[in-house]
């Protein structure tokens, strides 16, 4: 995380969660979602603009974390913006010299390789369980073929539970019990 960041968090350490503004697609790319998006409907069928600013996208990778609960958000400053994800916190790379690297740079190791009932195939890593990108599924296919990785089978509505992560962060109810 940023100095600037802790240093902000310790300076504003009661600035209020923001939900829904935020998405992670399964390319990993990020979106604004503004009230209007929002309003449209929920991540992805509603998406926002995507995020084209490579400096914007560098501060929110490098700030991007998960808290206790799963839920995975970026640092702002001192606000936790939480992060719609339409899969997985994180979307591996393929590289063609065999390194693994998440859709923010980090290389990792591949502990385990997952296949779900509709052919996607997912990595559970030293970071944690992420979707490889579609248009590295060539290379991907080679790495089974060379006996590197033996996909087992997973149902993907039990991703969330065995990756302990949050697709949709919601903000606490502030409702009192009748």
């Amino acid at each position: 995380m940023d100095d600037i960041v802790k240093a902000a968090m310790a300076k504003w350490p009661n600035v209020p969660d923001c939900f829904g503004w935020l998405g992670l697609d399964a390319r990993g790319n990020w979106y604004m979602r503004d009230d209007r998006v929002q309003a449209a409907g929920a991540f992805p069928a509603s998406k926002g603009s995507l995020l084209q600013h490579d400096k914007l996208i560098d501060f929110i990778q490098r700030n991007y974390a998960a808290d206790e609960q799963g839920r995975w958000f970026f640092q702002n400053g001192p606000q936790r913006v939480y992060v719609e994800l339409e899969s997985t916190p994180w979307i591996w790379r393929l590289q063609p010299d065999g390194r693994v690297l998440s859709h923010t740079g980090s290389p990792v190791q591949v502990q385990q390789s997952l296949l779900d009932e509709s052919g996607k195939l997912y990595l559970v890593t030293d970071l944690g369980i992420g979707l490889v990108h579609s248009a590295d599924m060539a290379l991907a296919a080679d790495h089974v073929e060379a006996g590197a990785w033996t996909p087992d089978g997973v149902c993907s509505a039990e991703l969330q539970g065995r990756g302990h992560f949050v697709r949709s962060p919601q903000a606490p109810s502030t409702k009192k019990p009748a």
